[in-house]
């Protein structure tokens, strides 16, 4: 019995082995969740980033807790969110461990720069939101950037899937 479960574990990560690919090299940024390493197009998986024409709203002026009323202005989200990841990483390589491809082709990963995880860095900081649709893996990322007002989380946005279908 214990052999036959071993054969099955073998088996079983073969076949997720060949699924995957890794992609390294120095990425273009597209976007808050897509990058190009050669010619290939990288789709972060399991987040979504606002598009670079959404804008989003934050708070530019509060007047008194007790009367609680702010003003806010817009700001370009998308254009932010593509920004940090830029400088994050740095004009240095990054390492994309693909799981597949998307139905656009492109490939679908997790993403580092050294040991830090791109997908998991860009919701942690409210830079993007977990892609609930297609993976539960940042849920709690995306609470720990609300709960402590991180990035989109300062103030207010139409989730980007959202976006997208209105725009």
């Amino acid at each position: 019995m214990i052999k036959l479960f071993l054969n099955f574990l073998i088996i079983f990560f073969l076949v997720q082995n060949l699924n995957s690919e890794e992609i390294y090299g120095n990425p273009k940024i597209i976007d808050g969740d897509t990058v190009h390493i050669n010619s290939k197009k990288i789709r972060l998986e399991g987040i979504d980033a606002p598009e670079m024409r959404q804008q989003c709203q934050k708070v530019f002026l509060e007047i008194s807790a007790i009367v609680g009323f702010n003003l806010k202005k817009d700001y370009s989200c998308g254009i932010i969110s593509k920004e940090k990841l830029k400088d994050k990483i740095n004009k240095s390589q990054i390492n994309c461990v693909s799981s597949g491809r998307d139905r656009y082709k492109r490939y679908l990963a997790t993403c580092y720069k050294d040991k830090i995880n791109l997908n998991k860095w860009m919701v942690r900081n409210g830079l993007a939101v977990a892609y609930k649709r297609y993976s539960k893996d940042y849920l709690r990322d995306e609470i720990y950037a609300k709960e402590n007002k991180l990035g989109l989380w300062k103030g207010s946005f139409i989730r980007p899937e959202k976006w997208r279908k209105l725009n």
